[in-house]
């Protein structure tokens, strides 16, 4: 059957592939077992490539962590990272003196602009039972005139996220970018792309029951839109069978049907107008031209991005709860 309102369909890989603005999206999802008392893993590490510990078909993975899983101090320019946390906490920590913990449904909108180093451990605080993790992490690209804005941090805490149930309970949505209908998601850090009302972002989850058909609203023309297919099986778009792990590129300015299988449905829309700028991407530094990425490691040689405040680059926050303390002294508490 033929469908014009698919462009692409692709199997979800690692990273995942994105369109412009959008650089990087990944899911993890880790059944990270029981804590030991230093929140690592109660369970041996041999034969794991500690480091570099990305091992396909494992059922927990150690990242670049060697006692406690995540990803020790890293530096970052040039873009936002927006982590969206289903399962378990994350500890951030930044060279700017800002932390927090959030999980639990909560979200971290990054904005890396000139400069930052920040660490994302995974801390196992529950000793007697396992400790799932299920995240994503996208990267939203800056545009050239916000590259250098000074850097920005906010946690979106998940009481305060946008959350619909649609159809009697049978489509949940949550808005972690983006508008459905008259409801809006929290405002994005202020020189984020999303900021622009032109640009179209979205960043939704989308939970299906079993058996359910729903309409995704159109969205502006011009804009470019990917849907996330990474649990489920049978899932339809306008009639036409998709199976599960993909990633869906369609058009935008069309209403589309979604029908789950018998097994429900879980998604992620990623969406927004393009940028239409030319990217130059090292590692953790995205820039317009190679000039401009060679000075980013000269600058991080000759700054560290304002240093690193804290005792180790793996730090984590003990048994706190939920918490975010910002750089310039504002605390929450959950």
């Amino acid at each position: 059957m033929k469908n014009d309102s698919i462009l692409k369909v692709q199997p979800l890989g690692f990273p995942w592939v994105t369109q412009d603005p959008f650089l990087f999206c990944v899911f993890h999802n880790d059944a990270y077992p029981k804590g030991n008392e230093e929140f690592g893993p109660a369970a041996s590490l041999a034969n794991r490539n500690l480091g570099q510990d990305f091992g396909p078909g494992e059922d927990w993975r150690m990242y670049h962590g060697d006692k406690v899983p995540g990803f020790p101090a890293h530096p970052h320019r040039g873009f936002e990272t927006i982590t969206v946390v289903n399962k378990g906490v994350v500890d951030h920590s930044d060279s700017l003196g800002g932390s927090a913990r959030n999980g639990q449904g909560d979200a971290q909108w990054l904005t890396a602009g000139k400069g930052i180093q920040h660490a994302e451990m995974f801390p196992l605080l529950d000793e007697n039972n396992s400790n799932p993790l299920e995240l994503f992490q996208i990267w939203l690209n800056l545009p050239a005139a916000s590259k250098m804005v000074a850097p920005h941090f906010k946690i979106f805490w998940n009481d305060d996220i946008p959350a619909l149930a649609l159809q009697e309970g049978r489509v949940h949505l949550r808005l972690i970018a983006g508008s459905y209908g008259e409801q809006t998601s929290l405002a994005p850090p202020p020189d984020s792309w999303a900021a622009q009302e032109r640009a179209d972002v979205a960043v939704w989850t989308i939970d299906l029951s079993p058996d359910t058909k729903w309409q995704l609203p159109a969205a502006q023309s011009g804009t470019n839109r990917t849907l996330y297919y990474f649990e489920g099986e049978g899932l339809k778009i306008d009639g036409v069978s998709v199976p599960g792990q993909r990633a869906i590129d369609l058009v935008a300015e069309r209403e589309i049907e979604l029908e789950s299988g018998s097994t429900g449905g879980r998604l992620l829309l990623l969406q927004g107008k393009p940028i239409g700028e030319s990217v130059a991407q090292h590692g953790p530094f995205v820039m317009n031209t190679r000039a401009e990425l060679q000075q980013a490691f000269v600058d991080y040689r000759k700054t560290q991005f304002g240093g690193w405040p804290w005792k180790s680059a793996d730090p984590d926050h003990g048994t706190r709860p939920r918490f975010a303390e910002y750089p310039d002294g504002r605390k929450e508490e959950k």
